[in-house]
This record gives structure tokens, sequence and C-alpha cells, in this order.
């Protein structure tokens, strides 16, 4: 584009707040804010720098969404550089993006939580006519917690369905969201369609801040409960109104007190070519409880300053790293820099929030800063066991999350499967999930149904967790032939490898790999496996010390004693043929009581 296409294409934009973006045919190559669209797509026109001519020359079009607020635009300007990672931002290359709301454009719409909405939905909020046409997205928003609060109030309210396609097609009878009373159950035409978009409406209304739509019933259903001296129910509800009177006053944020610092992060960045290190401390009542590094992309100067000085630099990767990376995450009551974060939007958006953001010049808390920087440092300069992995396994990008699966049952007894997640090799625990399977002594058939539980479940939008960059089975060639079975059938695109237990070897659909015992990615395969096959076997001999077995009816043996024999001997046949000395071996059971189990069993 030249100068007079840019703006001709900014006079077509409104003068509202909202997130650009220059597009080279399918690609995102630069992302960014304003308060004012027009007038700053316009600036583009006669740029200042020689890197951002060449940025615009490139672009053939520019694309916007219009949002309520500026902190709406921050967040989601943050979204669309994590979801596209255009060239020319600065890019955080290990989190999450922002939720949003979304009302899919089905003929009775659902509403939903996501973090990666229809393409054709824009977070438009345009003045027009709000009927529902069209995927619509509302937010971003940084607290998840909140969204759900209201959204589940939202659908108590007005009974807007949230299940999926395959959930709603075909029914006879309406489900259990109908019963307690969140859905309205348009599959089953228990509501027309015209009623059932009216409160669609409601609830869009709702989102553009109309507030008293969901805030006002809420209200006289808290009076209602509390004049028949339901308390516990006042109580609940005057929460839920709470979180709905503040959703629009602070995109869906509560305010941190500015006079309790109790939680303080520390961030100091290293640079080094076109990336960086951002390390984080993080400090609760004064006690430093945790660390951790992060991986930075830059370009090679800051896309709106075009400056190569370091400080410079630093400021615009810190202002990058705050955005992407307070996500599902609580701001804390004060942030330490190394450098001045150069975006005064996010310094306004951190004072709005209540967050003290400051540059220490001495005492402790500069000393702080001096262990952020050293840890930055550190990180910049050791090999990203990561990286290594990508490269070994020649993968399109870095294997931030990595799903490890494992099977386990007792010669086809009480099978269960494992799915355990890791984020930059560190186990992510809220994202661990587990399943019963069908009793069958057969470990491919389980591993295909277990990873086609997975993926279908990905496939249809029912799994609240980002999609794996990698998935590891437990197992060999016949564990991992399985599991490519049943992505292919479910139609889920992401690569998978195998890893055996007894020699580590690394299984890929096109070969083997034996790589050096202390490689620092065959240890990240390693931990993710392990975890895998732990997490696997506790769910097992969880379900298999709660059946009831045989040991019921003897005399002299509790659910403790019980658990600890089957835990010796694996199952009841194992104990049957257990001698009197071995039985006796397990804590608690004398010999009276193994003779009588040897009698009994």
């Amino acid at each position: 584009m030249d100068g007079d296409a840019v703006r001709e294409r900014a006079a077509e934009l409104p003068r509202q707040p909202g997130v650009y973006q220059f597009e080279d045919g399918e690609t995102v190559v630069y992302v960014g804010k304003a308060v004012d669209l027009r007038d700053r797509v316009r600036s583009y026109a006669d740029p200042r720098g020689e890197r951002i001519r060449r940025m615009v020359r490139r672009a053939d079009d520019i694309d916007y969404s219009v949002t309520d607020t500026e902190t709406q635009a921050l967040l989601l300007e943050a979204n669309l550089i994590k979801r596209f990672q255009p060239r020319y931002n600065v890019r955080l290359k290990d989190d999450k993006s922002y939720p949003l709301v979304q009302l899919t454009d089905h003929e009775f719409p659902r509403i939903e939580i996501t973090r990666d909405p229809d393409p054709e939905a824009r977070a438009r909020s345009d003045g027009g006519d709000s009927q529902v046409s069209g995927p619509r997205v509302f937010g971003p928003f940084t607290k998840k917690t909140r969204v759900e609060t209201v959204v589940k109030a939202l659908r108590e309210t007005y009974g807007v369905r949230g299940c999926s396609d395959h959930k709603f097609a075909n029914r006879d009878r309406p489900c259990l969201d109908y019963d307690i009373g969140l859905c309205s159950a348009p599959c089953t035409a228990e509501i027309d369609r015209d009623s059932y978009v009216t409160d669609v409406e409601s609830v869009v209304r709702f989102f553009e801040g109309e507030t008293g739509v969901l805030a006002d019933p809420l209200r006289r259903e808290m009076e209602d409960a509390a004049a028949n001296q339901e308390f516990e129910r006042a109580a609940n509800l005057r929460d839920k109104l709470d979180a709905v009177e503040g959703f629009h006053g602070g995109a869906g944020e509560a305010v941190a007190s500015q006079d309790d610092e109790r939680t303080v992060d520390v961030l100091g960045v290293s640079l080094a070519g076109d990336s960086a290190t951002v390390a984080r401390l993080h400090s609760e009542s004064g006690q430093l409880v945790a660390r951790e590094r992060h991986a930075v992309t830059i370009p090679e100067g800051d896309a709106d300053t075009d400056a190569p000085d370091a400080d410079t630099r630093s400021g615009a990767v810190l202002s990058a790293f705050v955005t992407q990376y307070y996500t599902e995450r609580d701001l804390p009551d004060a942030l330490l820099f190394s450098d001045r974060p150069d975006d005064d939007e996010v310094l306004d958006w951190l004072e709005r929030e209540g967050v003290s953001a400051r540059v220490p010049g001495a005492g402790r808390e500069a000393t702080l800063v001096d262990l952020a920087l050293k840890n930055a440092r550190r990180g910049a300069g050791e090999p990203d066991a990561l990286a290594a992995l990508r490269d070994a396994l020649d993968l399109d990008r870095v294997p931030r999350r990595i799903e490890g699966f494992d099977v386990s049952h007792a010669q086809g007894k009480h099978a269960v499967g494992s799915d355990v997640a890791f984020e930059d090799g560190t186990a992510d625990k809220s994202g661990y999930r587990r399943k019963k399977l069908d009793e069958r002594n057969d470990d491919y058939a389980n591993m295909y149904d277990l990873v086609r539980w997975r993926a279908d479940r990905a496939i249809e939008g029912r799994d609240d967790r980002p999609d794996p960059d990698l998935l590891l089975i437990d197992g060999g060639e016949g564990q991992l032939g399985a599991a490519r079975e049943a992505l292919a059938d479910a139609g889920w695109d992401v690569p998978a490898v195998a890893l055996a237990k007894d020699e580590e070897i690394v299984v890929t659909p096109t070969r083997t790999y034996d790589w050096p015992s202390d490689a620092d990615h065959l240890h990240v395969l390693q931990r993710v496996r392990d975890e895998a096959h732990r997490f696997a076997v506790q769910y097992h001999q969880t379900l298999r010390d709660e059946v009831s077995t045989e040991l019921d009816n003897v005399p002299g043996i509790g659910p403790e004693t019980r658990r600890k024999l089957l835990r010796r001997f694996g199952s009841v046949e194992g104990i049957r043929d257990a001698s009197v000395a071995e039985l006796q071996e397990v804590e608690g059971v004398g010999e009276k009581t193994a003779e009588t189990i040897e009698t009994r069993l």
C-alpha cells in the first residue's frame, strides 16, 4: 500500500477505540491498538522510519475491530498478536489468549467462552442493529472466573444454550441443563425460535453495555429470596449481582487495592538479537516464592518507534509481555520493571487496575530487579530444550504445549486412560484429564479410544484447553499407530510421537530415534511420559481399591487393609496365590488374619 491507499482506507474507519491489522493477503504482518482508529491508521500514510515503510508497502489491506473501551483494545491486541504471530510485532512465544464470549450464528445461537473465536466474528459495538445475524464476539476479558459467573447468570436468566452441536442435534427430550434452569431447550421445541432469539438479543444488549438487562432481574430475585428468609440463596445472588454490576466497569476485572502490596512481580529483560528473555520473580508477603523465564521474539526495531537502542527495545518487550502474559492470571498488587514500558496505554491500564508499576532506583526493590536481570541473562544463554526437540523431530513449531497419554489396567479390568499437559516443560495440572475405558485386555484399542476421546472433544469444541503442539504416547510403534489412527478418524491434525519405556527409544511415523541419555530434549519427553504413567496408574489403583471384592467377606479385613493387600498383590487372584508368610509382609496383617484370608479365598 502507498500513502494514498492508507489515507483512503483510514477514512472508512470509525473514530472509536479498537484494533487494526495490516495484512499481506491472508497473512497478518502487524497488529496495533488505537483510541481513535481513523487517526491512528492515517498516521501510517507518512511512516516515521524505513522499517515501517517496508511494512506498509508489504501490506495490501487493513482490517479492524471496534471495541467498547481502550482496555478491551489493549487486550484484543494481545490476543491477536499471540494468534497470528505477526512479523512486525513483539511476541511472547509461550502463553494463552484472553477469554472472549461468543454467540454463534446457528439457528439457535450458542453462548460460549472461547480463546479461539470464529474468524468471521468481530468484537464490534458500532451502534448498529443488535439483531442476531452471524457470529458475535465480545471482550476480551482478563479474569475468566468473573466471565464464567456472568455467562452462567445470563443462561439462568435467558436460557441460552451452551451445548455442542453434537449434543444439540436429534434429541428426544431436554438434557440436564433444562432441568436445572440453564437452558430453555430449543432442541426439543420447548421454546419457539422467535422467543429464543429475543432472549439472545437481551444477552447481546448486556454485552454491549446495558447492564440492567441482567442486573435488574438478579436484584429482584435477590430481594425475593431475602424476603422469604432464603438467606444463603440471597447471598449467592448478591455475589452474582456484584460480578454483573462490576463487569463493564473494568473489562470484567476487580481493582486491587493500591495500599496493600501483598503480591509483587519483578520483571527483568535480556536482549539477544531478534529474541529476548523475560525473567519473572513473584513475591508474596515479602517472600520470594517463584522464578520463571519466558522467551520473546522481537522485530529489529519496535514497529511503532523503529528505535534500535536497547532501552527502548526493552521497554517495547515489557509492554508486550505485560499484556500477553497476564491472561488467566491475576495481576499482582505491584509490578517492578528493569526498564520503563514504552507504551503509556499499558501503564494507564495498570493504573486503572490498581497495580503500582515502577522502576526502582535503589534499596531492596532494586536488588530484586538485579536478581531478575541475572535470571534473564542466564536464560538467554542456555540451550532451549523445546527448540532442540522441535529441530530433532522436524516439527513446524516449538512444542510449547505437550500432552501425554497412557493407559493402565489389570488384565483388562478397571481400564483407565490419562491425559496430562505440560506447558514449557512444566506440568500444567489444571490441564490433566482422566477417563474410564472399556474393560478389555487390548492396549492398542484402549489407546485408540483414549486419543479419539480427546480428539473428538477438541474438534467439537467441548474441551476448554488449548490444542497441544505435540502428543506423546507412552508405548511403542503399536500404541503410536493406534493413536495416529484415532487422530486421522477424528480429523484432528496434531503431531504425535511415542516413547518406549525400556530402551527410551522415540518412535515417530517415519523412523525411530535413540538420543543420548543426557539430551535435554529427551528429558522433556521423559518427564511427560512418566507423569502420564503415574497419573494413569494412580487412577487405576483408586478404581480398583474402591470396588467390592471377595475380601469384603473376610473377617478382620477393613478398607485400609484391603487397599494395602490389593496394592501389594495386584488383584484378588494375586492374594489367593500368596502364601501365609507373604500375606504377613503386608502392614496390618498378622498370622491369624493371614490364615483366615487363605482359608476364605
